[in-house]
């Protein structure tokens, strides 16, 4: 396997025309359609109750779960997807397709700093994925690590110190310092982007840009992976949006005017700094670095299952209290955060 796979496939796909809403614009990646996935996605395994995910003993530990795959499909979950409940809630770390009848362990970050406490025997998965920003900070620091020291891990403290000022930054607490709490109090808003992006015919991939500045790409094998995940991933920029709302004015991108930044993105990804490591479950990991890029993503059963990317940018926020701006747009949509006190990290 060598990481100029990723260069063939991104020369196959081609951009569409762009969907907007708001200070949010998907341009889709489109590709002959491979017919249906030969995997299940970890929504569909634990729903199914064909996967169970655990603490990896009673005792438990931060940076790992394990995984139970009971069936005869392998399962596919995608890196950053939320998991909920036992001792503290996790994200994948990276992208992993568990094998049929197996039993891994998974490496994982924690986005709820202030729990470790059973809250349920198993995980469960809720249908997030960690927002756009921390995710592109935790894809270098994986990335990091894994080159270094042969360990697919973040760098927990610097999660945790991300959620909070977050969550500060968005009025949003949570007396376990969940991620969570920040997506539960802006729902609304944040539906209201999910319901205007939805997936066109053909479509594999996104590339997402907020307030004129891309953000990430994400490459799925299969459309009908793509349509099942895009409202997640459509979700974790908005909370992005939302909370940049007031520094970027709701200022709209000019679509055909960022096309030619999008295509150059996309050249970047295909010409970033490659390194291929053997997979948890099926495949090989690959890692990607460059010039303000990171990401990573997997192949597998002969090709590229997952790519995800992401711009790594000066933070176009300065971190200070809400803004009347968006003061008076959270009470245009009817939300008013708690004043309460400081997230646990």
């Amino acid at each position: 396997m060598s990481v100029k796979d990723i260069e063939e496939v991104l020369r196959q796909v081609e951009v569409g025309p762009s969907l907007q809403f708001k200070n949010v614009t998907m341009f889709p990646l489109l590709a002959a359609d491979l017919g249906i996935p030969d995997y299940l996605t970890l929504d569909e395994g634990l729903a199914q109750g064909q996967v169970q995910i655990t603490e990896i003993s009673d005792a438990g530990s931060v940076p790992e779960l394990r995984l139970v795959n009971r069936g005869q499909q392998p399962v596919c979950g995608f890196s950053d997807q939320e998991l909920v409940g036992a001792k503290q809630n996790r994200i994948l770390n990276l992208t992993i397709l568990a094998p049929a009848l197996s039993t891994i362990i998974i490496p994982v970050s924690c986005v709820e700093a202030g729990r470790w406490h059973r809250s349920s025997r198993e995980f469960s998965s809720q249908g997030r994925v960690f927002y756009a920003e921390g995710r592109s900070r935790k894809a270098s620091q994986v990335t990091d690590s894994l080159r270094a020291r042969g360990i697919r891990s973040s760098e927990q403290s610097a999660v945790w110190a991300n959620i909070a000022e977050k969550g500060r930054r968005m009025g949003s607490h949570s007396d376990t310092g969940a991620m969570a709490q920040m997506f539960d109090d802006y729902q609304g808003m944040i539906e209201s982007y999910v319901s205007a992006i939805k997936a066109v015919e053909n479509q594999v991939g996104a590339v997402f840009v907020i307030g004129g500045r891309i953000r990430s790409i994400e490459l799925f094998d299969f459309a009908e992976t793509l349509e099942k995940l895009l409202p997640k991933l459509v979700a974790s920029h908005a909370l992005d949006a939302i909370d940049e709302g007031d520094a970027l004015d709701d200022q709209e991108d000019n679509a055909s005017a960022l096309l030619p930044e999008v295509k150059h993105f996309l050249a970047t990804v295909a010409a970033a700094e490659g390194s291929v490591h053997p997979a948890v479950g099926e495949g090989e990991d690959i890692r990607l670095s460059g010039l303000k890029l990171a990401g990573g993503g997997l192949r597998a059963r002969g090709r590229i299952v997952h790519l995800c990317a992401f711009t790594l940018e000066t933070d176009p926020r300065q971190v200070r209290p809400r803004s009347r701006y968006r003061k008076q747009r959270d009470q245009d949509h009817g939300f008013n955060p708690p004043s309460g006190g400081e997230q646990r990290e």
